[in-house]
């Protein structure tokens, strides 16, 4: 008798359907769940390279529009335009852009009358930095007095005859100035690093200068704390 009735028991929950869909579910969920949020992830690291790549190609665009001449107030006002465009991506802590001018030498050498950064990213300039004419990086801007002459800055040293990303560079032509951009960013997962991880953005933007012949950076009245000097790294 007891082995009937378990026989019974046992075809009888084999043939019971109630539960069925409840762990189907149980068993899907973690799947559904993890490519719903892969899908979320992927789309803000889409979101993030679109946002690196617009302040890369705005920053150059408008500091190339400057007209007359540019000083120090106008970069500051294009570092910040840069950073409220990466504002949704913390793009001042884990960001870093650079911009150069860039020139021609009487014999096509290119070379950096100036350069300036913002953003907390701890990373340098890959084409280089203004150097004096032996050599050296132009790193003080206490003397305000020297800033008609660009604090030093020299061509002697240059002898790249282009610039810019491998396949892709640029020659300025004499007589006028390219602004250079350079927008390095450590893009922040959204949801887990197990996704897409820890991953380094880089853009380049550059236009050349458009009614402007004084290419020399006016201090403008600011103190070198003021100045968006590429020896600081802040958001």
């Amino acid at each position: 008798m007891p082995v009937k009735h378990t026989a019974r028991t046992l075809r009888a929950l084999a043939a019971d359907r109630s539960g069925l869909a409840l762990i189907e579910w149980a068993i899907s969920l973690p799947v559904l769940l993890t490519l719903g949020l892969g899908g979320i992830e992927v789309a803000h690291f889409a979101i993030a390279n679109l946002r690196i790549s617009q302040i890369a190609a705005t920053t150059a665009d408008n500091a190339a529009r400057v007209r007359d001449e540019i000083d120090e107030i106008d970069i500051n006002e294009l570092f910040a335009g840069a950073k409220f465009v990466g504002r949704n991506i913390d793009f001042a802590a884990n960001g870093r852009i650079i911009l150069s001018d860039v020139e021609a030498t009487s014999d096509g050498k290119q070379w950096m009358r100036w350069q300036r950064c913002s953003g907390a990213l701890q990373v340098e300039s890959t084409y280089g930095e203004p150097m004096s004419s032996t050599g050296a990086k132009i790193t003080s801007f206490t003397d305000s007095t020297k800033a008609p002459t660009d604090y030093g800055a020299s061509s002697l040293k240059w002898t790249a005859t282009q610039l810019g990303p491998t396949g892709n560079q640029i020659a300025t032509a004499q007589g006028t100035a390219t602004m250079l951009v350079e927008v390095v960013y450590d893009y922040q997962p959204l949801v887990a690093n197990r996704f897409l991880g820890t991953r380094r953005m880089r853009y380049t933007g550059a236009f050349n200068v458009r009614q402007r012949v004084n290419q020399t950076l006016n201090r403008a009245s600011l103190t070198a704390t003021q100045m968006s000097t590429c020896g600081k790294y802040a958001a």
